[in-house]
């Protein structure tokens, strides 16, 4: 076991003491006591067949497990100083009681699935626990089958942290290793071509962003029943039952806040919060801060919700109330097997990092993406891990044997928050995080999504007939037939860089993580690569608007805000919010088709426009300008030349009479 007084007394960048303390002498010193990440096994990885009727049980001990390590966790925290002193503390009065309590719980839990099947072996093996350098484990990073490798989704100018310290408001991080400069890192997204037979439509849901702030620190799939299973808040989106005691029954009455009440589907995440010393209403509860979960919550700016099709074969519906984790909420000490983070910048979303948090350029904003599994094993809506029921598609798009192919759901989540301020710490600008559980230190690798289909059956059925028959069909977009919606996919591993966002194209040079001058800012030109519709239409793309380099085709739920800037010829242009060169544009309540320009009268708002707007797939050209002005002009000029031939005409007339 690791421990002693060096993996406690850290130097740390902190932005503000978890109680709002006294900030100054915080940043005269830049340290705090920290204590070291405790390391346990994961069990509910390892039991990968449980029983019906042990699953509740099983669940049960799993989470009761999760309040150990907490628990745990925080006792480290509030005994740093002793340990410092007296090395075999943690050891002695933390650690051994953890392993003791461990036993029992895997004891009750062989006990359970004994009673309905074979009792597992070796589960005693799982139950001793260490502790762990806060750094430990940093640049650790994942993938799921056709995504990014580790070694490709790690470029950047990362710095590595000072010191080793966990850091951070909570006292558990980030450290200024978990960020990286999204400039720096080279083009790595990829798609597998269509092939003959495969599925090429998109159903979009728009659901909001949780404005009304529905949160809570539960997690129904993994800890049924167990209030605060998750350790951190969740924001959640579609339906407002969602709880840790939600029966089936109960999502099915529930409210949405979908626009389409045929989905009353719940879609979580952990929050993103700015560590900016801000007390939310969760400051000294279980799940916030009292597990170092610190700081102001942060709304989404736009919140994406895209089914999508399989490139090698057509999907079948999901079954009603299957559940699907993606990503691991424990990849920090767990490893990334399971881990499935992505994270980008709008403009730049070609480019993806799974184990970094990105430092966007100004004019942009922060991108998380959740690519789902897409593969189904045409049997269970759940699994005992929650994972075995459900896999990814493999590189070439196929689903492994035994699967079918169902609709993959994309989930886009955009921030306006700033690259923080590295060098100082984060004080002039907020360091930003996901919610954790406390020994994960709010690592980047460890952002996961969550999802239960609570559709409707007669909705599920036009969604998969829309992806089958290649349209772009759902809430927030323009129902298309196939020759206005397909698009011819791109070879597969070729990514599909995007040109920078316009603002950053003149604005100071980004820094990197080491909060020194980049050595690759944004380009006043666009990558050598990019297509030529991107180029034609990048000087009409408004920065920070989302333009996603993804390579496959998005209908954006609309904002219910159309945001405009001026064109230089006084009309209005509705900012894009889709990768302008294949997406489909979301025509929403009150939002111009994204991406069409929108001739207005100087000063005045974009009109808005319903659902019956004709869609547009590409970005049209500027209008209100000289050439629009011209226009109208020729015919006015043409008519008072006419009129005035004719007066001298009749001029002429009357004075030859006299």
């Amino acid at each position: 076991m690791l421990g002693g007084a060096g993996l406690v007394a850290v130097n740390v960048y902190a932005s503000a003491t978890e109680g709002g303390g006294d900030q100054q002498g915080q940043a005269a010193t830049g340290q705090v006591l920290s204590a070291p990440t405790v390391y346990c096994p994961d069990v509910g990885s390892r039991l990968t067949s449980v029983p019906d009727g042990a699953r509740a049980d099983v669940d049960g001990e799993l989470a009761r497990m999760d309040q150990q390590i907490a628990a745990a966790y925080q006792q480290l925290t509030e005994h740093a100083a002793e340990i410092e002193q007296n090395p075999g503390f943690a050891d002695q009065a933390i650690i051994g009681p953890l392993k003791e309590q461990r036993s029992a719980s895997l004891q009750r839990i062989a006990d359970a699935v004994g009673r309905e099947g074979d009792r597992p072996q070796g589960l005693d093996d799982l139950a001793a626990c260490t502790l762990r350098s806060s750094n430990q484990g940093d640049g650790q990073s994942a993938a799921p089958q056709g995504s990014a490798t580790p070694s490709q989704s790690g470029q950047g100018s990362a710095a590595p942290s000072q010191g080793t310290g966990a850091g951070g408001q909570g006292g558990n991080g980030p450290v200024a290793a978990d960020y990286a400069d999204i400039t720096s890192v080279q083009p790595n997204v990829t798609t597998p071509a269509e092939q003959p037979g495969g599925s090429s439509g998109t159903f979009s849901s728009s659901c909001g962003v949780n404005a009304n702030g529905l949160f809570n620190s539960d997690n129904v799939i993994v800890a049924p029943g167990v209030s605060n299973g998750a350790h951190h808040f969740h924001d959640y989106i579609g339906n407002q039952s969602n709880n840790a005691f939600a029966s089936d029954q109960d999502l099915a009455n529930a409210d949405t806040s979908c626009a389409d009440q045929g989905d009353k589907s719940t879609y979580y995440w952990p929050v993103l919060r700015l560590q900016n010393g801000k007390q939310e209403r969760d400051a000294d509860k279980p799940g916030g801060g009292t597990e170092g979960n610190a700081g102001q919550i942060v709304t989404a700016k736009e919140v994406t919700l895209t089914f999508e099709g399989n490139p090698t074969s057509k999907v079948t519906e999901m079954p009603r109330l299957l559940r699907i984790i993606t990503g691991d909420a424990k990849a920090f000490v767990n490893g990334p097997a399971n881990a499935n983070a992505s994270w980008s910048c709008t403009g730049y979303e070609n480019r993806q990092l799974k184990d970094k948090y990105p430092l966007c350029p100004s004019g942009s904003d922060v991108v998380r993406t959740f690519r789902f599994q897409s593969c189904w094993d045409g049997r269970n809506i759940d699994s005992a891990n929650h994972r075995t029921h459900v896999a990814f598609e493999a590189p070439d798009g196929s689903c492994p044997a035994g699967f079918q192919a169902i609709p993959q759901l994309v989930q886009r989540i955009v921030y306006a928050v700033d690259a923080p301020s590295l060098q100082d710490g984060g004080r002039t600008v907020p360091l930003f995080a996901v919610d954790s559980f406390p020994e994960q230190l709010h690592k980047p690798v460890t952002d996961h999504g969550d999802f239960i289909n609570v559709f409707d059956e007669g909705l599920m059925r036009k969604m998969v007939d829309c992806i089958n028959s290649g349209r772009t069909c759902g809430a927030g977009a323009d129902e298309q037939p196939p020759s206005q919606s397909a698009e011819p996919s791109e070879p597969s591993g070729t990514a599909s860089p995007v040109a920078p966002p316009a603002e950053s194209q003149s604005a100071e040079p980004s820094e990197p993580a080491t909060g020194q001058p980049s050595s690759e800012q944004p380009s006043s030109q666009p990558p050598a690569d990019t297509p030529a519709t991107q180029t034609a239409t990048a000087t009409a793309t408004a920065p920070g608007s989302g333009g996603t380099g993804l390579p496959r085709v998005y209908a954006t739920a609309s904002p219910k805000k159309t945001s405009t800037t001026k064109s230089s010829g006084g009309g209005v242009i509705s900012e894009p919010t889709q990768r302008p060169d294949t997406e489909a544009p979301a025509a929403g309540d009150s939002a111009a088709p994204t991406g069409t320009a929108v001739a207005a009268p100087a000063g005045q708002e974009t009109p808005a426009t319903g659902s019956g707007t004709e869609p547009q797939t590409e970005p049209q050209a500027v209008q209100g300008g000289l050439a629009e002005t011209g226009a109208h002009l020729w015919p006015a000029v043409f008519g008072g030349l006419l009129l005035a031939g004719g007066a001298a005409l009749l001029w002429r007339t009357r004075r030859n009479s006299v």
